[in-house]
């Protein structure tokens, strides 16, 4: 395999003769693929970069790899060049330092799809995959799920070694929230009406973020639609490889929420939120459904920006050390940077901690952390050392794959610090006042 060390100037852009991968979702993407002048701008943004210093682990790297495949001069069972497709966490860190706009997640997506056709996936994400994509067992899974996280088993679990007493770290961590009183949620909804994706692991292990969420837009002037019949928005079958899972997802999500007749979509998980924005080029070549992605992706909001633009109202005191870690999906995917700090800033009394690097991946990235462990933990392992230095009493973050990772590290460091989304703790000033 062509190692990823690179000419100092761009490879050429235009058709590829003789492609070697012709009719393949990596070949619809060759545009992407020469948007990228090779600058090395996005090495440092790069976390799988930084922890194994291989040019091949990079964003640049990756893409002359792509490049590669299409060209024939590396094939698609080439164990190389999976290793090193499948150990990109998709975190997009490098579409944010990329100064030629390269669409860097979609040409993974692409490229997964591509590797998928050949080699299927792992036997994990196959099984992980089908449960969420089929309601009937995605509901006894999570419900299963949560009754073990009530336990002190996941705890006892915890830090068995290897991904199992992982898996039970971010178990354990799903029910330290935080303490609220209850309140009754009013306001007179002249900011318009809102559907909220529920999500699956949302609602599944973090219904009470679900509930605040639905409580602080009503009490920021937002009326709520149901919208039955949504299902898991497709991201996580995106980020594998499995566009046609997450297209057919993004249809029964479309229906669902058109019927709902919702003014916005209101989405707490900032992956969920990233691939719904995102459904129009996901559905870009079906011409029954393009439009009507479209139009729905322009109504998704993050919960963020939703209460930024109703102020947000300010609460009661919460007396609480806090410190924001940015979820990738909602940093570098949707680049809503402020937005969750205006949400923080409502609170009086919170003292809000600078993170450094707050915008570096803690190494979730789906299911990544389940299927790549090794490189999972050393990400992590860099968050928590600047994490552990703010001394907060809560890791404020907007996704739960980030919240599980965070608290399932800071569990098995002993550590009484918690990870929170943003507005249970608005919601908590909301019950303090």
């Amino acid at each position: 395999m062509p190692h990823a060390t690179l000419p100092s100037d761009p490879l050429p852009a235009g058709e590829i003769p003789n492609c070697a991968l012709p009719g393949t979702p990596l070949a619809d993407s060759l545009p992407g693929i020469n948007a990228c002048v090779h600058c090395g701008f996005c090495l440092q943004a790069c976390p799988t970069y930084l922890v194994h210093d291989d040019e091949n682990d990079s964003p640049r790297g990756r893409i002359f790899l792509m490049r590669s495949l299409l060209e024939g001069t590396v094939t698609t069972d080439d164990p190389d060049v999976n290793e090193h497709i499948d150990r990109c966490l998709g975190c997009r860190a490098c579409e944010t330092a990329c100064p030629s706009g390269v669409p860097y997640g979609q040409l993974l997506e692409a490229t997964r799809a591509t590797l998928a056709i050949g080699r299927g996936k792992p036997i994990l994400a196959r099984i992980i995959l089908s449960v969420f994509k089929r309601p009937w067992l995605l509901r006894p899974a999570m419900l299963a799920s949560r009754l073990l996280a009530a336990t002190p088993i996941p705890t006892l679990l915890s830090k068995t070694p290897g991904r199992f007493g992982f898996a039970m770290a971010m178990l354990a961590s799903t029910p330290r929230g935080i303490e609220r009183g209850r309140y009754r949620a009013s306001g007179d909804g002249a900011l318009g009406s809102t559907a909220v994706l529920l999500g699956c692991v949302m609602e599944g292990l973090f219904t009470e973020t679900n509930r605040a969420t639905e409580r602080v837009l009503i009490h920021n002037g937002y009326t709520l639609n149901e919208a039955p019949g949504q299902r898991c928005c497709g991201a996580l079958h995106a980020h594998s490889g499995d566009l046609e899972g997450a297209k057919d997802l993004a249809r029964k999500n479309i229906s669902a929420f058109e019927k709902s007749r919702a003014d916005f979509i209101a989405v707490n998980a900032a992956g969920c939120g990233a691939i719904m924005k995102e459904y129009g080029h996901l559905l870009r070549d079906d011409p029954e459904w393009n439009e009507r992605a479209a139009a729905l992706a322009a109504k998704v909001r993050d919960i963020s920006e939703l209460l930024s633009a109703a102020g947000p109202k300010l609460g009661g005191a919460l007396p609480v050390r806090v410190t924001y870690d940015a979820p990738c999906h909602l940093h570098h995917a949707q680049r809503i940077m402020q937005a969750p700090l205006s949400m923080l800033a409502a609170i009086p009394g919170l003292e809000l901690i600078p993170l450094h690097e707050s915008e570096r991946c803690c190494g979730a990235a789906g299911i990544y952390n389940l299927i790549e462990p090794e490189t999972s933990d050393l990400v992590l392992d860099e968050k928590l050392v600047n994490v552990h230095e703010t001394r907060a009493s809560f890791v404020a973050t907007g996704n739960p794959g980030c919240m599980m990772q965070i608290g399932a590290g800071l569990i098995r460091d002993d550590s009484p610090m918690r990870a929170v989304h943003p507005v249970d703790l608005l919601d908590a000033s909301y019950a303090a006042s």
